[in-house]
């Protein structure tokens, strides 16, 4: 019991990055990461039309950079950049601060983004479809566009049945013990975790 670890948490110091890059002032440690927090969740559900794979946030002493990694850029900045525009003024009030940068970058291929890839199953799955093909259909277009494999569990009352209960579905080969190995996860609500290594960085 208790031998589980953080995939994204154990290999940081490996091929991970941190999603937050900021030195806090005295006492402000608790303030920022909480500010974090509310700011993701926030984003998170305002543009959850427009497959939001990530949100990083950068901080100097003065400045907020927050970087939104989409598959679907054209949604979060509107026509003109009008949304982009509302957007930021949305987050320089939830942050307290006028000096907001915020920057656009669309994933070039989001059949190779755990994160895309489980919001895509979840809103599937919500629509009542066919959970095994769902998930055979996104591991084939996985596959296709280069990942060497992945592997999906899926929890829950799957197929409408009375009883709850879990399935994994696995092609090609995921190393959860190869640190070295390029391994992306993506842990969502309604999908449980879903693990792949593509075959280029």
């Amino acid at each position: 019991m208790g031998q589980k670890t953080h995939p994204k948490g154990l290999r940081l110091e490996v091929n991970k990055n941190w999603t937050s890059n900021w030195f806090p002032k005295k006492n402000a440690y608790a303030t920022d990461l909480a500010q974090d927090i509310k700011l993701r969740k926030y984003l998170k559900k305002r543009l959850q039309d427009a497959s939001v794979a990530s949100v990083n946030i950068e901080r100097t002493s003065q400045a907020i950079t927050v970087t939104i990694h989409t598959a679907r850029p054209g949604i979060v900045i509107g026509r003109g950049g009008e949304e982009v525009a509302r957007l930021k003024k949305e987050v320089a009030k939830l942050c307290n601060t006028e000096d907001i940068h915020l920057n656009i970058n669309e994933v070039k291929r989001p059949e190779l983004n755990a994160e895309l890839v489980g919001q895509n199953i979840a809103s599937q799955l919500v629509k009542k479809m066919p959970y095994r093909r769902v998930l055979n259909k996104t591991m084939q277009s996985t596959m296709r566009m280069g990942a060497e494999g992945i592997r999906i569990n899926v929890s829950g009352r799957l197929g409408g049945v009375e009883i709850a209960r879990s399935e994994r579905f696995m092609e090609g080969r995921v190393p959860l013990h190869t640190l070295s190995c390029l391994l992306y996860t993506s842990p969502s609500p309604r999908d449980g975790l879903l693990s792949r290594m593509p075959s280029s960085a």
